[in-house]
């Protein structure tokens, strides 16, 4: 696995769980202080909790990031510090520092991807369960057969109706007698009955089919698959286990309160209930992605609650609904969008550093500052010239790249979250400027100075660089034209060193000068020879700059 990769994942995962459980400690909180209330506004703390945890991974994702700004400790955990640079298969490229980075970096490189390998395999262990128990249903609809009962679809269509259930509800029989009757479906739901069910006298009849219909009015199984999702998910947090019981154990009381509030007695409701969890029995794993009637381990505290007169057991109102999602949404969004210190990691920065003739320049100073903090990360190119860096916050930085000899460069960059940067770089020669002065006594005329015009010296070199010197000088003279004028400043020339050291197309480049003192510096400057520019061990031509100050004392 990719290390960097492995810091990403790692980061986002840890920031997803603890989103989760921010999310899903504040909904038991809720819950705790709704504890008088309807078991329906329980059900939907804890469905808002669940969908909000669901979409965490996908909001993250999808919104712009909002970073944070105070730096955590508990990042450390996740990823690498800031590296001086990523180690490179040929440690002997690699400049002492790196290699000392290198050893010193935390055993996230190893526990981070065995605990993504982890994840995975719980993921797909939980998901194939789930996956086991809905095929488990399609085959257990595949062997029923619809139940087809003058009764049984009247009572439906009368309890369809008052409930306001648009959709259509089919009814099948098992071959099972002992067949505990089943709610699931989305678009079409159903409900399925044990064998023998068509001669169930009408209270019980009646029961069943407001309580299985209760589920489908409220669409609970939707809700029992997003749970399902989420456990498969956070499988290793014990937050969302209770939050999927917790959505089970209310649904089924708030389906209880359905059934009692149409007039049926608690002590009816109670003895039918229990005369069923004698007789039935619940069908696995398909029983844990669809809604079972009874589970002998919630009848006692569906008992309890069903015959305690003083509960409330109202549904809740369409606006409650409405005003809930807006709620939690504006309070779900800036929370996805937050992103703590451990997930500011933007993608590899790498490059390679050139010099105009192609040739990589090793042992250059990489330099990253970050325009907010002024936080500053380095590392070195190593002998092809690459340098890269692993750990860098996302944001705006200034790169500067400084090597003795050459023209510091500078630039800026940006770099976003979890995307890798590349930029090659090209070094200049740091401006050379060879100065002369000439002096000679006489009497200044007051003439302006002169205005420098042109450019220094900017050789275009590479790794291996040897700059020209100045082998043989010849000393300007003073012309006494000039000097009975009074004139005086400085001339600058500009010329081309050739591959044999020669000055080559002098000219002046500020025309106010005295032509007396341009023509004494042409002619001197001329005379000049230089040691060739060497360039990775070839002469080349390099553009140079030659100041010649003319001065008059008093």
């Amino acid at each position: 696995m990719n290390p960097h990769g492995a810091d990403i994942g790692g980061a986002f995962l840890a920031s997803c769980l603890a989103k989760a459980t921010i999310v899903l400690g504040f909904a038991g909180i809720l819950a705790r202080i709704a504890r008088r209330s309807s078991a329906a506004f329980r059900h939907s703390v804890w469905v808002v909790a669940i969908l909000a945890a669901l979409a965490l991974p996908l909001l993250e994702m999808s919104l712009p990031a909002w970073h944070a700004s105070v730096p955590s400790r508990a990042s450390g955990l996740w990823i690498r510090p800031h590296a001086v640079g990523e180690p490179y298969t040929d440690l002997a490229d690699l400049p002492a520092m790196v290699i000392n980075a290198a050893i010193a970096m935390p055993t996230s490189e190893t526990w981070v991807p065995l605990l993504l390998l982890g994840w995975s395999t719980g993921f797909l262990y939980f998901t194939l369960r789930m996956l086991a128990g809905l095929a488990r249903l399609m085959r257990i609809e595949a062997h029923s057969e619809l139940l087809r009962d003058a009764d049984w679809a009247q009572t439906t269509a009368t309890l369809s109706g008052s409930m306001r259930i648009a959709r259509s509800v089919r009814l099948v029989e098992s071959q099972n007698e002992a067949a505990m009757p089943l709610t699931w479906g989305l678009f079409h739901p159903l409900v399925l009955l044990p064998a023998g069910a068509r001669s169930w006298p009408e209270l019980r009849r009646r029961i069943v089919l407001t309580h299985e219909l209760a589920h489908v009015a409220r669409r609970d199984w939707l809700f029992t698959i997003c749970a399902e999702i989420a456990c498969a998910v956070y499988w290793f947090h014990p937050m969302i286990w209770l939050a999927a019981r917790k959505i089970r154990e209310e649904g089924e009381r708030a389906a209880d309160d359905v059934v009692l509030l149409t007039g049926i007695g608690a002590p009816d409701y109670a003895d039918q209930l229990l005369r069923l969890a004698a007789s039935l029995s619940n069908s696995g794993w398909s029983s844990s992605v669809a809604l079972a009637l009874t589970r002998r381990s919630h009848l006692e505290r569906r008992f309890t609650a069903m015959l305690s007169p003083s509960l409330d057991r109202r549904s809740l109102s369409p606006r409650t609904r409405t005003l809930t999602c807006l709620l939690v949404s504006l309070l779900l969004i800036p929370l996805a969008a937050f992103r703590l210190p451990g997930q500011n990691l933007a993608g590899r920065f790498s490059g390679t550093i050139f010099d105009p003739s192609g040739a990589a320049v090793p042992n250059a100073t990489v330099i990253m500052t970050d325009a907010r903090t002024h936080k500053i990360a380095m590392t070195t190119s190593d002998r092809r010239g690459k340098f890269l860096f692993s750990a860098l916050e996302p944001g705006d930085y200034e790169l500067e790249a400084v090597k003795r000899g050459f023209e510091d460069y500078k630039a800026q960059q940006i770099l976003e979250a979890g995307k890798d940067a590349a930029q090659d770089l090209k070094l200049q020669i740091a401006p050379v400027t060879y100065e002369d002065e000439v002096v000679a006594q006489g009497t200044a005329k007051g003439l302006p100075p002169a205005e420098p015009g042109g450019k220094t010296m900017r050789v275009r070199v590479g790794g291996d660089l040897q700059a020209p010197k100045l082998i043989n000088k010849v000393q300007p003279v003073y012309p006494e034209g000039a000097k009975a004028a009074g004139s005086q400043g400085t001339v600058i020339l500009r010329a081309v060193i050739s591959m044999d050291g020669v000055p080559l197309s002098l000219r002046v480049m500020n025309d106010q000068i005295d032509p007396e003192l341009a023509r004494s510096a042409i002619e001197s400057v001329s005379k000049w020879r230089y040691t060739p520019t060497l360039l990775n061990g070839q002469p080349i031509e390099v553009d140079t700059t030659v100041q010649v100050n003319f001065t008059l004392l008093p």
